[in-house]
């Protein structure tokens, strides 16, 4: 299907609905009249045959979401079809004397407006739809994404901190002041990639799309090239950026910061910077999800009678845990509120874990009162039942 019969086409009267027909009256429209129009049902009807190709060729445009979309703003564009065009004189196209802008009869070929180098012109709206690559000399181009790196420290990673940070990445020749060109001259389209940038190579029935090799992606060429950023019209730069890292980072997360990286060319928009975080470990704090975790050591004294212990938080006072009379080594115990802070500003809770604390040596006196604890408690075993539990059964 060409350009032209794309504008001269109207699609929506072949298959006899209005322009703002919905998708399920379109496909219930488009079933009936291909039941009635099918060369199966009218063998050696050529008039039906042709009307079946019509409206196969309508419904393919209108029935998918993004062709139907530019196919209706190509037809505002030139006010609804080739009426308003002017063909030369024996191509027998439709549209009788009308002329757009007053032509008079001068021939108009549509592929002007397609192909044209002019700001956009129609290719950028039908350019999915026929695989037209355009002429886009001026066409702005997006700066590239830019990957940097940052260790935190534990406590910087969990509060969140702001920080000055070097990166090099591609900027404007400052020679030729991105243009290129020796002494500042202007670069001209591609004559290979036709200014998209991009070539495209056959390989076993498929064709793949690669930067074109003669402007290396550019899209443009000089004749004289720079001598210090070889006709690119980019060299590697270095520059300080002040990078707020929010609380909550993990080790390893990255982080993009939208329009921080390399700057665009022709006016377009700069690109990302991604920041990498490595977060070093913690001498008392570990981390489980959004909970940090504090191990914290208690006396056998403390941990059987029960007492009040003074805990730390990463960054605010300390805090009181009450431990109940009983509290068995390894127990953990849940302050909330004094962990990582989320997305949605909740924070998570503080995990502190007991351990009961075993001195290496003793004194005469605290022996003693081991000693007297253990022929108090003589009848409480601990391991009641524990080999009769691992035993094979019959023996």
């Amino acid at each position: 299907m060409s350009t032209r019969d794309f504008l001269e086409k109207d699609y929506y009267k072949t298959l006899g609905v209005p322009k703002d027909a919905k998708a399920a009256e379109i496909k219930k429209t488009y079933r009936k009249l291909a039941r009635q129009f099918h060369p199966d049902a009218n063998k050696g009807a050529t008039a039906a045959e042709d009307r079946f190709k019509e409206i196969s060729e309508a419904y393919d445009v209108l029935s998918d979401t993004k062709r139907r979309k530019e196919y209706d703003e190509a037809r505002a564009l030139f006010g609804s079809g080739a009426g308003r065009f002017r063909h030369p004189a024996g191509t027998g196209g439709p549209g009788g004397s009308g002329g757009m802008g007053g032509t008079g009869g001068v021939p108009f070929d549509i592929g002007d407006v397609f192909g044209g180098a002019g700001a956009g012109g129609l290719g950028d709206v039908l350019g999915g739809l026929f695989g037209n690559r355009g002429t886009r000399t001026t066409a702005p181009r997006r700066g590239a994404d830019v990957e940097s790196r940052v260790t935190l420290s534990f406590s910087d990673a969990i509060q969140g901190v702001t920080l000055p940070l070097r990166m090099a990445s591609e900027q404007a020749c400052p020679t030729c002041r991105g243009t290129g060109g020796r002494n500042g001259s202007l670069p001209h389209q591609c004559p290979i990639c036709l200014g998209t940038g991009q070539t495209s190579r056959n390989q076993g029935g498929f064709a793949f799309a690669e930067p074109c090799r003669e402007c290396r992606g550019r899209g443009l060429v000089v004749d004289d090239p720079c001598p210090d950023c070889g006709g690119s019209g980019r060299a590697m730069g270095s520059r300080t950026l002040t990078v707020r890292i929010p609380a909550g980072v993990r080790d390893g997360q990255r982080i993009r910061l939208k329009g921080k990286g390399g700057p665009g060319e022709r006016g377009g928009p700069a690109g990302d910077l991604y920041v990498v975080v490595s977060v070093t470990p913690h001498p008392l704090y570990g981390r489980s999800g959004d909970n940090l975790t504090l191990d914290v050591p208690v006396t056998f004294a403390e941990a059987a009678l029960g007492s009040e212990v003074r805990v730390p938080t990463l960054g605010g006072a300390p805090v009181t845990l009450r431990l109940p009379a009983g509290t068995s080594n390894g127990r953990t115990f849940r302050v909330r509120g004094r962990g990582v802070t989320r997305k949605d500003g909740t924070v998570g809770d503080l995990l502190v874990t007991i351990g009961v604390a075993v001195p290496a040596k003793l004194t005469k006196a605290a022996r003693e009162a081991v000693e007297a604890f253990r022929d108090a408690t003589v009848g409480d075993d601990p391991r009641a039942g524990l080999v009769d539990q691992n035993r094979p059964k019959g023996t």
